[in-house]
């Protein structure tokens, strides 16, 4: 029989292991390495495809006021363009996690950027035939292709080094996801908003030359990614026994993942997090316009700074976290998105409109973080949590609608609705983020 005070000492030590990614002490996370010189080159790459989808995301805000103008559709009829985009997450994540685990990272990424390209293309008949339910199509292709990506690259860059130091390489990869939101806009104001011709044919004309472009240097991206020779790299999913505490290992392999609540609340959490994202994001250049009397071409150069106070806040939020435990910096930043949301519905002119800058640099650390701290201890069944997670992706294609009834009617109203979103990661952040070790 095993004694009773020795097991519970032994049970002791797990619990601290578990949970030293997220209670270390100052001295302790300043120790552990970021990645390995080994990881480098590839971590540099699947970096590269976070600012990637991060220019595609935000160009398709854009196309959300241009389409309106085109197309002649409504603010709630262009939240279907985000519904187009993150429905797909709901379809293609867990075939892309089922993939992975099957076929490995390399053959995942090559997989989510043909797709990616697939959808770029189909822009051309798109617009060709002047069809906004033809552009949803393509949007969903793309989508696909995004959602593969993410799927792959959030386990990816997570498995490159020390499973301790994960939440600050995904944060990492996720600001230069960040740098591409800044891009998107840059290009989809100057090419888009900023071309709008005498007629339909005119104004679609410049959408296939973008996405032409977009969709060849995504298969360049590809090739490159296909010569790129892999490092051997340890199965940090794998859960061998005897393992440390630096790698990622599920200390009750008997629970279902469903058990496993901390991912659970994870994937509820981005479902919100997402939704928030894409409703801030749709109708930013709406707000502009409506409340605080901008042109849309004035309003969509505007973005880019928006997107920059993203930007900052994923490499402030990563550099915090050599000191600040991750789920309480998000609970921080949660609280802030939640007061500047009140203060954006308010319409106090200038200081709502800096508010709406703040949502974003305060939403800047929730989707990595979230990913990070839900695939925590989950050892074998971490590629498909990741599945799961980014399926949680979907709430973007419901936000973006219902907000859109209510900016028919006042866009700054609006805002309201994200307040629920940040609640809800808030709980997650406070009460349901960290493992359980004990079987239920």
């Amino acid at each position: 029989m095993i004694n009773k005070a020795c097991f519970n000492n032994h049970r002791s030590l797990l619990e601290k292991a578990i949970y030293r990614p997220i209670t270390a002490n100052t001295s302790a996370i300043e120790k552990i390495k970021f990645t390995e010189k080994k990881y480098i080159p590839v971590f540099v790459f699947v970096t590269a495809l976070f600012m990637l989808w991060g220019v595609a995301h935000s160009i398709s805000d854009v196309l959300n006021k241009h389409f309106q103008n085109v197309l002649n559709i409504s603010k709630a009829q262009s939240g279907l363009i985000q519904m187009s985009v993150f429905g797909a997450y709901f379809v293609m994540s867990i075939p892309a996690g089922w993939f992975m685990k099957r076929f490995g990272y390399k053959p995942g990424v090559l997989l989510g950027l043909i797709l990616f390209a697939g959808g770029t293309f189909l822009f051309v008949p798109a617009a060709n035939a002047g069809s906004f339910d033809f552009f949803r199509i393509a949007l969903f292709v793309l989508g696909c292709g995004m959602a593969t990506l993410e799927t792959v690259a959030h386990p990816f860059a997570a498995a490159l080094g020390d499973q301790r130091s994960s939440d600050r390489r995904v944060n990492f990869a996720q600001s230069f996801n960040a740098v591409g939101t800044i891009v998107g806009p840059a290009i989809g104001t100057v090419l888009l908003l900023g071309n709008t011709g005498n007629n339909m044919e005119d104004s679609l004309s410049p959408v296939k030359i973008l996405y032409i472009d977009l969709g060849i240097f995504i298969l360049l991206i590809a090739v490159v990614f296909l010569l790129l020779r892999m490092p051997l790299m340890f199965a940090a999913h794998a859960g061998h026994t005897g393992a440390t505490d630096a790698e990622n290992v599920d200390p009750v392999p008997g629970k279902t993942l469903v058990k496993h609540r901390h991912f659970v609340w994870a994937a509820i959490a981005q479902f919100f997090n997402v939704a928030a994202q894409a409703g801030t994001w749709g109708y930013f250049i709406n707000y502009g316009h409506d409340v605080m009397g901008l042109s849309d071409e004035k309003a969509g150069s505007l973005m880019v700074l928006f997107m920059a106070m993203m930007a900052a806040g994923r490499f402030v939020g990563t550099y915090l976290m050599k000191w600040i435990a991750p789920n309480r910096l998000l609970a921080v930043f949660s609280l802030g998105s939640i007061l500047s949301c009140l203060v954006v519905a308010q319409k106090w002119g200038w200081v709502s409109y800096g508010a709406l800058f703040a949502i974003n640099f305060f939403f800047s650390i929730m989707f990595p973080t979230i990913f990070s701290l839900g695939l925590k201890n989950l050892g074998r069944r971490t590629q498909q949590a990741s599945s799961f997670i980014s399926m949680g992706v979907v709430g973007g294609s419901v936000m973006p609608y219902f907000m859109g009834k209510i900016a028919d009617e006042d866009v700054a109203a609006a805002y309201y609705l994200p307040v629920v979103c940040y609640v809800i990661i808030f709980l997650f952040t406070a009460l349901f983020y960290k493992p359980r070790i004990r079987a239920r």
